[in-house]
């Protein structure tokens, strides 16, 4: 399993060819900026060790605590933190309920303090609707960046864990004839 160095050097490495194939694909300098950004982010803050105390987890610096609840949840190198698209679905949601549950209570303090009228359910409709009407093809685009953040890491982890794994076995002797 390589370290965190490792994992930061793969991910800068790989940010040219994550750039350049995206904007080829995309031919979106938008959709090519936001999956290269969202890919950095995962590499180096949002990938899959922040199941254990690791350098990613470290980077969240006073905000690391929010991830305290996902590292007692999720075992360290699981599919659940690991895997293919089931990881980085995992730690979107995790990360969305941690922003809704703390909004809720500033949505109430400024109802509180200001008497303002606002309807959680009408904004969270409206929430649904900008994201899923006027910004589907950005999310979709950070998605892809926080997945192959992700997959880049994973992919390390596992190539290294074999090779490590094939330099322990024992070799086979030849027969002597």
């Amino acid at each position: 399993m390589p370290s965190g160095r490792t994992h930061d050097r793969i991910t800068l490495w790989s940010l040219p060819w994550i750039v350049g194939f995206s904007w080829l694909l995309s031919r979106s300098s938008t959709v090519a900026l936001l999956v290269s950004s969202a890919f950095v982010f995962s590499g180096l803050m949002f990938g899959p060790d922040l199941d254990i105390y690791s350098v990613q987890y470290q980077r969240w610096g006073v905000l690391r605590w929010i991830w305290q609840p996902y590292q007692s949840m999720i075992p360290h190198r699981s599919w659940l933190s690991h895997g293919c698209l089931v990881g980085t679905l995992i730690r979107i949601l995790y990360l969305s309920l941690i922003l809704i549950l703390g909004g809720i209570p500033l949505i109430i303090l400024v109802k509180l303090v200001w008497g303002t009228d606002w309807n959680l359910q009408h904004i969270a409709l409206d929430i649904w609707q900008l994201l899923t009407q006027e910004y589907l093809e950005k999310i979709l685009a950070i998605v892809i960046g926080l997945e192959l953040g992700s997959m880049s890491h994973s992919l390390s982890d596992w190539l290294g864990s074999a090779y490590k794994k094939q330099k322990r076995r024992p070799k086979k002797k030849k027969k002597r004839r």
